[in-house]
C-alpha cells in the first residue's frame, strides 16, 4: 500500500512515478511531487520506483493575479 496526497492506494512491483501519475490523471503542466519528503524532477519521473510503503505528495502549482 502507498499513500498519495494522503489517500491509500494499492500498490504494485515496478511502479514508476510516471505510471502512478498517469494512472491518476495527474497531468498538470506545473507540479512539485515528493516521495518520503524527497524531491522528484520531472525528468526523473520515469525512472523512479514507487516502493511499498512509500508517501507521495503531488502539488499542483496555480497561477493567479
Amino acid at each position: 500500500m502507498i499513500k498519495v496526497n494522503q489517500k491509500d492506494y494499492p500498490w504494485t512491483e515496478g511502479l514508476t512515478l510516471q505510471q502512478l501519475l498517469d494512472k491518476l490523471n495527474f497531468t498538470f503542466p506545473l507540479m512539485i511531487v515528493t516521495i518520503n519528503s524527497k524531491t522528484v524532477y520531472r525528468d526523473k519521473y520515469a525512472c523512479t520506483q514507487i516502493e511499498d510503503g512509500d508517501d507521495i505528495q503531488a502539488i499542483h502549482l496555480i497561477c493567479g493575479g
